[in-house]
């Protein structure tokens, strides 16, 4: 049966107004930008970061639109870390509907030159962490009955290799699209969506000398831009689309998914 609110007034389809949503990792380039784009959408908000003066930051940039914001200056470093967040969360709002993990860190080093400790700390920093937020606010989701987002920060890196010491982040991405996969699975029938964002190159604090006017940046372009079929780099504006689609009911009957927001860059 076709809904026909869906098919008069599709738009109402990615309304996320009112809805409680958890942003870890809200203090870097990923969970900043993802936090004003469902600030701006109406959402209200759970920022979780452990830089505290970035975490205001934030905080200040969602306020300004209008929307009502708890700011937590913790990291999801363990099951009790993630407990106290979701809990913080319900006492605060009563509900959580939408949860962005968007925390991580990648180390870059040739495997000889990497130490055992350093790859463990990159997988649990963009795994075991994802997998504990995921673990908590599903409980609650599951608790509530009626349904939920959870959206993953994955990468192209997940799929592709790269050749200048990336065995650590691409491994860990790889898992984290591993995980929205079995969660999808596993949370399917009880309406709760689990997929990924997979970005490439985007313009942030992270890459802006990419995007300069430089010898050592144009040729960087050159290099990267030959893989990638719309001709450009990431721009912050590429990932609102994506994550509004997939924070809201546009996307129920999507789940399991990595979509990759890389203008082509893993279709070539």
């Amino acid at each position: 049966m076709i809904a026909e609110d869906a098919i008069r007034q599709p738009h109402k389809l990615f309304d996320i107004s009112g809805k409680v949503a958890i942003v870890t990792g809200a203090s870097g380039a990923f969970g900043a930008l993802a936090a004003r784009i469902l600030a701006g959408a109406g959402a209200r908000l759970v920022l979780v970061a452990g830089n505290q003066h970035a975490l205001a930051e934030t905080e200040a940039a969602c306020k300004e639109v209008g929307a009502e914001v708890l700011a937590l200056n913790r990291r999801p470093s363990s099951e009790a870390d993630c407990e106290a967040i979701v809990s913080d969360t319900i006492s605060h709002f009563g509900r959580v509907d939408i949860l962005v993990v968007a925390s991580g860190k990648n180390d870059v080093a040739k495997i000889t030159e990497m130490a055992p400790a350093r790859f463990l700390d990159v997988m649990d920093a963009n795994v075991t962490q994802s997998w504990l937020m995921a673990r908590a606010v599903g409980k609650r989701m599951l608790e509530q009955g009626d349904g939920g987002k959870v959206v993953f920060m994955s990468s192209a890196r997940g799929l592709l290799g790269h050749p200048a010491g990336y065995s650590a982040y691409c491994a860990s991405k790889a898992a984290v699209d591993g995980i929205t996969r079995a969660l999808g699975c596993e949370w399917g029938p009880t309406g709760i969506t689990v997929n990924a964002i997979a970005p490439t190159v985007f313009r942030s604090p992270l890459t802006a000398w990419m995007f300069e006017d430089t010898e050592k940046a144009q040729e960087v372009r050159k290099g990267f831009l030959a893989r990638v079929p719309k001709g450009r780099l990431g721009e912050p504006d590429d990932l609102a689309g994506p994550l509004l689609f997939l924070a809201s009911r546009a996307s129920d009957f999507y789940t399991g998914h990595t979509l990759y927001a890389d203008g082509g860059y893993t279709a070539g």
